[in-house]
């Protein structure tokens, strides 16, 4: 069955953006291909489409488990990692379940970053066990991380962006590495994955032409190439300006809704946790003070993570 033929898979309605309507205010429901110009959207349309139904069967292929009502995606269990005689992680446990966001909040070298790497197999836990998609991948070979990396991406602080080709040609690298595209089709979702995260126009450019907002929603259109069933971000509003915050922000929300896309976020800006996070988990030397939802982390008396929101709120202009 074709991903058209899915009862499941939504439908993209596109609307020109060039057009003279009056432009309105984004919400999570607001349609991706929005943004995206008449001609990219056919072949941009049917990308997105096979990646929101790819994302959905997923879900159904997750084992049941008598642990949690609902099979996390990602989960920690126990997971203790340290550098020499410095303990950056202790017992650390949580999850994330399929379609939902994490936010992970803590200070500095906390273990946040550390966390993500760990995720991608790029780090192994000294003890513990770290769950990917119903998987144990902590004792994994590489060939078995590399197949692991193809469903779970990331958008690393820095964009992490090849410096050497073009923006277009960094997105469409996943795209050339399928081998199942002609080169008009790539050409076309590169552009439209470009005007989806607000890029539009800039695939001739170098990444060094771009400012560090830029380099983040063109690493996060390079993730999209990919297909991922979810998707890491370290620290995506570090060195931005409030509004491109306010867009990357809302990209992420809308990314989640309309692909079902599992996310984490690594955070230590506590209005884009409460913007994103289904649930918070909360990093003190070592240790995951906090593991739950937003409402339930106003809540707590935990005098650290009390003391945490209150420093925020003081940093943070109103």
């Amino acid at each position: 069955m074709s991903v058209h033929d899915s009862k499941d898979a939504p439908h993209y309605e596109h609307r020109n953006p060039d057009s003279d309507a009056e432009p309105t205010a984004t919400t999570p429901d607001t349609p991706l291909m929005d943004e995206v110009s008449a001609e990219a959207a056919p072949a941009v349309s049917d990308f997105m489409e096979q990646a929101a139904a790819q994302n959905e069967a997923a879900r159904e292929d997750l084992p049941e488990t008598s642990q949690h009502k609902t099979v996390p995606y990602i989960s920690f269990e126990n997971v203790s990692k340290a550098f020499g005689s410095v303990v950056v992680l202790k017992n650390v446990s949580f999850y994330v379940c399929p379609g939902e966001t994490l936010c992970i909040l803590g200070r500095s070298g906390v273990g946040k970053s550390v966390s993500l790497q760990m995720l991608m197999g790029f780090l192994r836990p000294d003890s513990g066990k770290v769950m990917v998609a119903g998987e144990d991948i902590t004792t994994m070979k590489e060939k078995q991380l590399q197949e692991v990396r193809r469903k779970v991406t990331m958008v690393f602080q820095n964009g992490a962006l090849f410096d050497s080709i073009s923006v277009g040609e960094n997105v469409a690298f996943p795209l050339r590495e399928r081998g199942d595209m002609v080169e008009d089709q790539i050409l076309q979702v590169v552009r439209g994955l470009l005007e989806m995260v607000g890029v539009a126009g800039m695939a001739d450019l170098l990444p060094s032409d771009l400012s560090t907002g830029m380099k983040r929603s063109v690493a996060i259109a390079r993730a999209l190439a990919s297909q991922p069933e979810a998707v890491l971000y370290d620290e995506p509003t570090t060195m931005v300006d409030p509004l491109m915050a306010h867009l990357l922000g809302n990209l992420i929300q809308r990314l989640k809704a309309q692909l079902h896309l599992t996310s984490i976020v690594v955070t230590h800006d506590m209005r884009f946790a409460k913007k994103l996070a289904d649930r918070i988990v909360f990093l003190h030397q070592g240790e995951a003070r906090f593991f739950g939802t937003m409402a339930e982390m106003e809540k707590s008396d935990d005098e650290i993570l009390r003391e945490f929101l209150t420093l925020d709120e003081l940093v943070l202009p109103a």
